[in-house]
């Protein structure tokens, strides 16, 4: 008896601590008054600043969503450019609360990192890009080229195990960012360039000929990108994690920021809980009733950001593929809001 006392004090005193130390992120972004999110320091279409220093994106929605969720405001964040050597650090070390960043989830970095992935919200893979003039049309006739790659990336892990499991030869010429290897690339100082091919679509789309550019078809890996956080901070996790289930959600039941207010009068119990008209869904993050209404109002749906930032309506003219919802031939399938 005096042992199950003990073990259970222990337990207690277990719990505590580590309850005490789950908001800690969370904490301080809510008395700092801002989201300070890690971004690509330059992609079209993900993460890209305008003239006016404007931060657009895919990517910097998913920072936007965050911070209407917490603040009720989508313009209560920070966007902080960092280069791929410089994302992992600046996350592990508290200058970001969260890398919004087309950053790939990966078991290494789940598990020797001290991070981990909050949810895909951009399923993606790795391709090359060549210029039409070469005639390639696979991959497989790449044997000798040289190649621009990214520095301490799964891109560059990726590139050496495809071409040592078909038996080629290339030459890595190591860049330290896309536009630099596409620079690299346009010059003549490496034959192709591989990154994921969202990446090489909106290089491509930036070029002043982008027809004269062509994606090969294979696919060097899977590559499913999304928003990363500090392992240790569960309750600042979810906050991410469900800022993204939320915009995946409301598009699949139909509500964007166009008919969010005609929505508030819907009879389906799921549209009334993913907006606060019944329940109270957002009480275990302290949030309020409208967390997920703002992020809509604000934000708009997953398909919405989709679209306007990188989708056909965007100058990338990108497929929704693997990015459409599950209803309709995707692998996009939202937690239940419930």
């Amino acid at each position: 008896m005096k042992f199950m006392k003990l073990a259970a004090v222990s337990a207690a005193l277990l719990f505590a601590g580590t309850t005490a130390q789950a908001g800690e992120t969370y904490n301080a972004v809510k008395a700092r008054g801002f989201v300070q999110c890690g971004v690509n320091a330059g992609l079209p279409g993900f993460s890209q600043a305008d003239s006016k220093g404007v931060w657009k994106g895919i990517d910097v929605d998913m920072c936007r969503a965050v911070a209407a969720m917490v603040f009720g405001d989508a313009s209560k964040f920070k966007a902080t450019p960092l280069t791929t050597q410089q994302r992992f650090t600046a996350l592990q070390s508290g200058e970001v609360d969260v890398l919004t960043r087309n950053t790939t989830a990966t078991m290494t970095r789940d598990t020797t990192l001290g991070l981990m992935s909050a949810g895909v919200n951009y399923y993606d893979s790795q391709g090359v890009l060549v210029k039409k003039s070469l005639g390639v049309k696979s991959a497989t006739e790449l044997g000798g080229a040289a190649v621009c790659v990214l520095q301490g990336t799964t891109t560059e892990l990726n590139l050496a195990d495809w071409f040592r499991a078909h038996k080629l030869d290339f030459k890595p010429v190591v860049i330290n960012t896309s536009e630099e290897g596409f620079r690299t690339f346009e010059s003549g100082r490496c034959d192709v360039v591989t990154s994921d091919k969202s990446q090489l679509g909106s290089l491509r789309a930036s070029s002043a000929t982008p027809d004269d550019y062509v994606i090969l078809p294979e696919d060097f890996s899977k590559e499913p990108l999304g928003p990363m956080v500090r392992q240790g901070d569960d309750e600042w996790f979810m906050v991410v994690r469900w800022a993204l289930n939320a915009m995946v959600e409301a598009e699949e039941y139909g509500i964007d920021s166009k008919n969010l207010d005609e929505m508030l009068k819907s009879p389906n119990p799921n549209i009334q809980r993913i907006l606060g008209v019944s329940g109270d869904m957002g009480k275990g993050l302290g949030l309020d009733k409208k967390w997920a209404y703002n992020i809509i109002k604000q934000v708009g749906n997953y398909g919405e950001s989709f679209e306007r930032n990188i989708g056909m309506g965007s100058p990338l003219k990108l497929e929704r593929g693997l990015n459409a919802q599950w209803t309709k031939g995707g692998v996009m399938y939202a937690w239940p809001i419930r």
